[in-house]
């Protein structure tokens, strides 16, 4: 049988081998790596990556595949997908394994910023993640301070993971063709963390500064801050030149809880 493409999905489907083979070789690598036998997959879609995942050796394996029409097409032409496949929306479930599991993946590029979002409330179960994004959006995930695309998202992944930028998947390796370039990632769970107030107060303090990124960070957080505190050096910098333990100093010296 054969399937068709939902735009309101975000599908673009996977075709080119030599790619499908890189993802698999790095997910074979952390898998090893960080000694996990559960995987699960977002977005299966035509299987591409799907029926390579299948035949490695000792994993328990589940996909998640929101659109019904990809969830028949997988069981009929993978017959060994028939009960690990999981037909919801990945942002809407509860973790799939009670154990520790790695996430992978050619993301919806509609909802792929939002899954991360999602993998961060999970981050104690899942030790490692390799995603295919937009570019751009692989590209702002694993930026550095001081870059166009350091920002909100950059931040608060790398809070809690270490990303690493693999390699770049070119339009004609899908079909259709999206209208950008796309990049594969890898996120690895961080072993020590930031010490903030609290998560709530880093958070607030990061969007509040990027929300106003040209302006002097003075200016842009004025709001939660004491007039004495933006008195410091620092708040004369812009919101992009701060580091991650920058941004975790501060919540300490911010008004209120």
């Amino acid at each position: 049988m054969q399937y068709t493409l939902k735009k309101s999905l975000g599908q673009h489907f996977l075709k080119d081998e030599s790619i499908c083979i890189k993802i698999i070789d790095a997910v074979n690598e952390s898998l090893h790596y960080h000694n996990l036998n559960k995987l699960v997959e977002v977005g299966p879609g035509g299987g591409a990556i799907t029926k390579y995942l299948l035949q490695l050796d000792d994993i328990d394996f589940k996909a998640v595949e929101l659109d019904e029409e990809k969830v028949i097409f997988l069981e009929t032409n993978y017959p060994a997908i028939k009960e690990k496949i999981l037909n919801e929306n990945f942002l809407d479930i509860t973790p799939p394994f009670q154990e520790k599991f790695m996430v992978a993946g050619n993301f919806p590029y509609n909802i792929s910023s939002q899954i991360l979002f999602k993998i961060l409330d999970w981050k104690e179960q899942v030790p490692v993640v390799i995603g295919m994004f937009q570019k751009e959006v692989a590209q702002r995930v694993a930026a550095k301070p001081n870059s166009k695309a350091y920002g909100i998202i950059s931040i608060l992944i790398q809070t809690f993971y270490d990303v690493e930028y693999l390699f770049d998947v070119p339009p004609e390796s899908f079909t259709p063709p999206p209208k950008v370039m796309s990049g594969v990632i890898r996120l690895q769970l961080r072993n020590t963390t930031y010490q903030v107030k609290s998560d709530k107060a880093f958070i607030q303090l990061v969007k509040t500064a990027f929300n106003q990124r040209r302006k002097m960070l003075r200016n842009a957080v004025k709001s939660l801050f004491d007039p004495i505190v933006l008195q410091d050096e620092i708040f004369n910098k812009r919101a992009e030149q701060l580091s991650i333990e920058n941004f975790a100093a501060l919540t300490f010296r911010m008004q209120g809880n």
